[in-house]
Parts: C-alpha cells; sequence; structure tokens
C-alpha cells in the first residue's frame, strides 16, 4: 500500500486542529482506561490518599449524573472545541426557533461512529447552540457505563453529558419553566455498526422509548439529521450475515458497548490511522412537533407520534439532502 505522508509545511492552525480532534479521539478510546488505571495505580503509591479521597467524594456525590450533570461553561467554551470544529468543519443548521418556554427531546441521526457531530453541537459552544437557540440547555446522553468510571465521569459531565437511562433523561424534562434540551442518538451503539459512508439506515422502526418519554413529560419531539456523520471513518465490511456483524452484536449485547472496526488517516499520513478524514458534517435541526403531555399513553397513540415523528425525519432529510451531496434517488431506509 503506498503511503500518502502529510506535507512537512503545514499552517499552525491546521495542526492544532489535528491536535484538537486526536484529544478527542483519545478521550473516546483511551481515557476511560488510563483514568481506572492511574485510580488503581495511585493506591499502590505514596499518592494512596488522592484515590481514597476521590472514593470518599464519589460515594457524596454518585448521584449527579442522574440529576442533570455537572456542566462547567468554561469547559464548553475552551478554544480547542473550535480547532475541532474547523477540522472537519462542522456546523449546526437551525431550521425553526425553539421555544424557551419548553422542553425538548431532541433525536439524534444517525449515530456515527464517534457521533462527532452530535458532541461538537450539544456539548460544546463552538458552533454557536446558544446563539441559534436562546434560552436552551442542552443535555446528551452517554452510556451509563462511563459514568462508572473515576476521574472520567467528572469529564464527561463538565461538557453537559448525563447517563441515557430513563431516570438521569427524565430529570431535565421534569423542570418546570422549560429551557431543556434532552439530545439522544436514538440509534446507539448498535447504530454505529451500520455507519458506513454513504449509507443512511437508521435504526429507528423499533425505537420507541424516547417518544415515549416525551409523552410522559409532555416535551416537545426534534428531529435531527447530521449530514456528514458517517462519512468521517470508513469500517470494515460487517453486513448481516457475516462472522464479523455476528460477533459484534454478541459483544455489544454482553458490554452494552458497540466495537465498530473503524479506520481513516493519521496523524503524519493520509493513508491509514484512527484520526477521521476532514470531510464536512452538518447538523442540520428539525422543526418541533408538538406533544403534549400524556403520563399513561395507549399503544395506538405511541405509535401514531412514532409514525409522525418517522415522516417528520424523512421530510427533513429529503428537504435538504440536495444541499449536501446527498444523491436525489437516495432516501432514509428506517429498520
Amino acid at each position: 500500500m503506498k503511503i500518502a505522508f502529510a506535507p512537512l509545511e503545514v499552517p499552525m492552525p491546521r495542526r492544532l486542529q489535528t491536535a484538537a480532534v486526536l484529544q478527542w479521539v483519545y478521550s473516546f478510546l483511551g481515557l476511560a482506561p488510563t483514568c481506572i488505571l492511574l485510580f488503581l495505580y495511585l493506591l499502590f503509591t505514596r499518592f494512596w490518599l488522592v484515590s481514597v479521597l476521590y472514593t470518599v467524594w464519589w460515594f457524596f456525590d454518585y448521584d449527579t449524573p442522574t440529576h442533570g450533570g455537572r456542566r462547567v461553561s468554561m469547559v464548553c467554551n475552551l478554544k480547542i472545541w473550535k480547532y475541532m470544529r474547523d477540522y472537519f468543519p462542522i456546523k449546526l443548521v437551525k431550521t425553526a426557533d425553539l421555544d424557551p418556554r419548553h422542553n425538548y427531546v431532541l433525536g439524534f441521526h444517525p449515530h456515527g461512529v464517534l457521533v462527532a457531530g452530535a458532541f461538537t453541537n450539544f456539548c460544546t459552544h463552538a458552533t454557536g447552540f446558544r446563539q441559534l437557540f436562546p434560552g436552551l440547555t442542552s443535555y446528551m446522553l452517554m452510556l451509563p457505563l462511563w459514568f462508572r468510571t473515576p476521574f472520567f465521569r467528572d469529564y464527561i459531565m463538565c461538557a453537559g453529558l448525563i447517563p441515557s437511562d430513563k431516570k438521569s433523561a427524565s430529570y431535565p424534562l421534569s423542570k418546570r419553566g422549560g429551557g431543556n434540551a434532552v439530545v439522544i442518538a436514538v440509534g446507539g451503539a448498535p447504530e454505529a455498526l451500520n455507519a458506513h459512508p454513504g449509507t443512511f439506515t437508521l435504526l429507528l422502526a423499533e425505537k420507541k422509548g424516547f417518544i415515549k418519554m416525551a409523552m410522559e413529560h409532555g416535551a416537545h419531539l426534534v428531529p435531527v439529521f447530521s449530514f456528514g456523520e458517517n462519512e468521517v471513518f470508513d469500517q470494515v465490511g460487517n453486513q448481516r450475515g457475516t462472522w464479523l456483524r455476528w460477533l459484534q452484536e454478541r459483544l455489544q449485547g454482553i458490554m452494552g458497548i458497540s466495537l465498530p472496526l473503524f479506520h481513516a488517516r493519521g496523524i503524519f499520513q493520509y493513508s491509514f490511522g484512527l484520526m477521521p478524514y476532514r470531510k464536512p458534517i452538518s447538523t442540520v435541526v428539525g422543526r418541533p412537533i408538538r406533544v403534549e403531555r400524556n403520563e399513561k399513553p395507549s399503544t395506538e397513540e405511541l405509535d401514531a407520534l412514532h409514525e409522525l415523528y418517522m415522516d417528520e425525519l424523512s421530510n427533513l432529510f429529503e428537504e435538504h439532502k440536495a444541499n449536501y451531496g446527498v444523491d436525489k434517488d437516495t432516501h432514509l431506509s428506517f429498520v
């Protein structure tokens, strides 16, 4: 394989963009196990008291992730996220106003490999969420597993991430006065296994939990489609029926996390590595679907709203796909 090396003379802003994305990829792939090892290592050094005191702190702070987390605006506003935004680049596209007097459930599609668009748009201030949707505070859901990791849990809470269980997601939505937006990558970890460039297959046909939660709290539903989310990584072929897909699905069922075998480019060369490609991501926020509060929706009511949501998501995709290079004959597929 011929290796395409990066040029020696690269402008400093591009180097900083690469460094910003490198730390983000490491945060997703390596920071959690590093934190666990550090916590255990400190116990056997003269700094053992750090781990002991953290354990005490963790005991008293255990429920914080399920009660809205602990967002730190300074962390969300770090310049490193602007460099990450410009690496791809990533932009947030508004199609309608969201009244801050209401709460919202934003369904994010597709999941992609590492939800680059969702993180940058809803966990940082780099793309102007606060300016586009004044009065709204976003909370993005993440697997509860990561909130059981020492040190790492505190880091991800700083960016407004909360566990993806019903109790955690319901907390912001139950607040009176509105102004809260819970962001859910609806397809979850399993959908990451479908994240191949040029594909538009969404795990949504049977996903109704977020619809029911919106109905129980009277939170308006907002479909969100992120064009380019599946384009920033390649993935080893794992079509359904192959031994690799069978193994990935079994491991996902056991561990709760999916293991897509993805690759893209490197830091000093463009032929292989785990750095994402520099391809644009445009996250389009659709029009809100009004939802009346219904604490015990019937199956028919739930199915009707779910069908309406899928129709609105499809319409959003069809209205904007031409702007982002998607062929006119390409349509969303729900499985």
